[in-house]
């Protein structure tokens, strides 16, 4: 369907090289759309880039700390160098400490917060000029469960994923005059580097998981394919400030 093509669009995701990023840059590149991978480290950017190339897409790995003004500002004008244009803005760069909130230093607090919420305000404050000069464009902020519940290991992450959800609603409402549409996507559960940790770190984390997931089983990064295509295309031009879960029915559940 042509509401769904994203031929001739360029897509920039954040922490693309592997997990929920890398399942989003496929399900993009599928669609049509040139990709820009983008991550601290290269070599694992540059694998990721090559896989898509390696499908038919056009793909490019681009070095980048999303957590300074200048290197998002560096990423974007990549993008616009290699490819002409930026269409799409995928904000999926993240981490997680896992730690009571006692014990975390404010070093860590202020890494987790700046890896995953300011990060994502610098990229779309770098990407918007380019967006509005060609009449619009697909902000898609990767939010979390930790966006609507708390986890005792996890205070930071939570703060920075509830700060995503608003961010991208106070976006929606600033940019919807220059025809841009930011969303949110919640992530359930997912089977990715960043869980098997989890798994590792929190005793009958994987057996609760399961157990409240009305789907019976974790995600998988290429879940999010379709999200992305959505929130990307032409298909969801009257959708803004959504926050969407994509969690098997996890977060349904009282």
């Amino acid at each position: 369907m042509k509401l769904f093509d994203l031929t001739d669009r360029v897509a920039i995701v954040t922490g693309g090289n592997g997990g929920i990023g890398l399942g989003m840059a496929q399900g993009l590149a599928e669609a049509g759309a040139a990709v820009v991978i983008a991550g601290r480290n290269r070599a694992k950017s540059e694998a990721a880039a090559a896989e898509l190339e390696a499908s038919g897409a056009r793909a490019l790995a681009v070095e980048a700390d999303v957590t300074q003004e200048v290197s998002c500002r560096a990423l974007v004008k990549a993008a616009v160098d290699a490819f002409g244009r930026l269409d799409i803005l995928v904000n999926n760069a993240g981490i997680n400490i896992r730690k009571r909130p006692e014990e975390y230093s404010l070093a860590e607090w202020n890494e987790v917060l700046a890896t995953n919420l300011t990060s994502a305000f610098l990229c779309a404050q770098a990407a918007h000029p380019e967006m509005r000069r060609r009449g619009g464009g697909k902000i898609i902020n990767i939010g979390s469960m930790m966006s609507i519940f708390g986890a005792a290991f996890a205070t930071p992450y939570g703060a920075s994923k509830g700060g995503i959800v608003q961010m991208t609603r106070g976006l929606a409402t600033a940019w919807a005059k220059d025809n841009i549409q930011v969303n949110a996507v919640l992530p359930g559960w997912i089977d990715t580097e960043l869980t098997r940790d989890a798994r590792a770190q929190v005793p009958g984390l994987h057996d609760r998981v399961l157990a409240r997931t009305p789907a019976g089983r974790w995600g998988a990064p290429e879940d999010h394919a379709g999200i992305a295509v959505f929130l990307a295309s032409a298909a969801s031009d009257f959708v803004t400030g959504a926050a969407i879960p994509v969690d098997g029915g996890y977060s349904i559940l009282g």
